[in-house]
């Protein structure tokens, strides 16, 4: 009697893959601050109002108290006569075109300075971690008054864009935690298998760490980027709410922030405190969700758990 032959098992079905809540949550957030810095060119062409424009005969009643609203003036204004929206919205710009680059900076002299000191360790990595430690010794706003003094020229005047030296402040307090962390990673990697072959291959330093190194802590590396940059927005906006940072008249998140609160005119116009404020609050939760999520995106932990 003849046997046909059976069909094989069907295979487990692959397990769907779904978006992760928290990345879709983060990115859209992200995405919403982006475009919102972006169109705010346009929101103050399509209004009239541009981030210094003041309109005192529109937005400021009999008393000289800003309104909260209405004339074409959605956020109101403040007291002199400022569109709140649209200053709030290039005060976006003024924070992501100092926190992008600033964050960006660090890391590129973080890792450079982790990976030398973490592969070739001795001497090197004594005197790397020696200039990490002096970095990490300054305090932050005793150096940023400092820089901040020393760019003032005459008449009131300022001797390099105080945009450039803010991100020169953050960097500077910024690449050393990028340096430890990278510089702990390579440690752990270069006795690996995968690298002991690639030396004993004859491959060169600069080629290991090019090829086999870096690779595998990119992805650590983009999550700390995505930790670091809301500390760093938040840093822009603490030196600017001090009147170390970006100064008046340009807009910026801090100091529209300190002008409210010194000027207790959001007593009546609550929108100068609550605009500025809420969008530094969405735009450091966006981040902090979308670093979050692409920590278990790119660095996922295995099915039985890490120990």
């Amino acid at each position: 009697m003849t046997t046909l032959p059976t069909a094989p098992p069907a295979s487990p079905a692959a397990p769907e893959r779904r978006l992760d809540r928290g990345l879709l949550l983060g990115g859209s957030i992200v995405a919403f601050v982006l475009i919102a810095a972006l169109a705010a060119p346009a929101v103050a062409a399509l209004t009239g109002h541009g981030p210094n424009d003041q309109f005192a005969n529109e937005t400021l009643d009999a008393a000289g108290l800003p309104i909260t609203g209405g004339d074409g003036f959605l956020l109101g204004a403040d007291g002199s006569g400022r569109d709140v929206l649209v200053r709030v919205l290039y005060g976006a710009r003024i924070s992501l075109a100092i926190g992008i680059p600033a964050t960006t900076l660090a890391m590129l002299i973080g890792v450079t300075v982790g990976l030398v000191g973490g592969y070739l360790g001795g001497r090197v990595d004594a005197i790397l971690s020696e200039l990490t430690n002096i970095a990490l010794a300054f305090p932050f706003l005793v150096t940023a008054l400092s820089v901040v003094t020393l760019n003032r020229g005459t008449a009131g005047s300022t001797l390099i864009d105080p945009m450039l030296v803010v991100i020169g402040i953050i960097t500077l307090f910024s690449w050393t935690y990028f340096a430890r962390l990278v510089r702990g990673l390579v440690i752990e990697l270069k006795s690996r298998p995968f690298v002991l072959a690639a030396i004993g291959a004859g491959a060169s330093p600069a080629r290991v760490l090019w090829r086999e190194i870096l690779p595998n802590i990119a992805p650590a590396v983009i999550v700390y980027w995505a930790v670091q940059l809301p500390i760093n927005i938040i840093a822009e906006a603490t030196l600017s709410y001090l009147g170390v940072g970006i100064r008046p008249p340009t807009p910026s998140w801090g100091t529209m922030i300190a002008n409210a609160q010194d000027t207790a005119l959001y007593q009546v116009q609550p929108w100068m405190l609550i605009g500025p404020a809420v969008a530094l609050f969405i735009t450091v939760l966006g981040f902090n969700v979308l670093s979050t999520s692409l920590r278990s995106v790119l660095d996922p932990a295995p099915a039985g758990g890490r120990r």
